[in-house]
């Protein structure tokens, strides 16, 4: 018997896991705001939608629920920052946020500039004189 008020399987250590640093995080790890702004594009409701139709969609298209506090805290951010537009009860894209990402290229060194040619000088050049009638 335990001398504990509670039993030994609340100090049992040795049946966790230990997380080793070479396991992979888990495979899908995508920012709630995300989700939000490809259910919103996905969408493409005018008005903009409910956040009972954003769950519904989350839940048919990437089987992923979110929770309440978490879904609220998002939606409150991509206001803050200007992604989403809050109308009513529902959240639009805001127009910069619907514009596709800009493709971020690496600046192309350019080319060393070429000397340019000492301009050769012209030799004056004389007009045929035109024939006397």
């Amino acid at each position: 018997k335990s001398r504990y008020l509670f039993p030994d399987i609340f100090f049992n250590r040795e049946t966790k896991p230990e997380s080793s640093a070479t396991e992979d995080p888990a495979p899908f790890t995508m920012a709630t705001i995300e989700l939000i702004k490809e259910c919103l594009l996905a969408l493409k409701d005018r008005t903009g939608s409910s956040l009972q139709a954003i769950n519904k969609w989350l839940e048919k298209e990437k089987k992923v629920t979110i929770k309440k506090h978490v879904m609220r805290a998002a939606l409150k951010r991509g206001v803050e920052t200007g992604i989403l537009i809050p109308v009513k009860a529902s959240y639009k894209l805001s127009p910069e946020a619907k514009k596709p990402p800009k493709k971020t290229t690496t600046p192309k060194k350019k080319a060393a500039p070429k000397k340019k040619a000492a301009p050769k000088k012209k030799t004056a050049t004389k007009k045929k004189a035109a024939p006397k009638k």
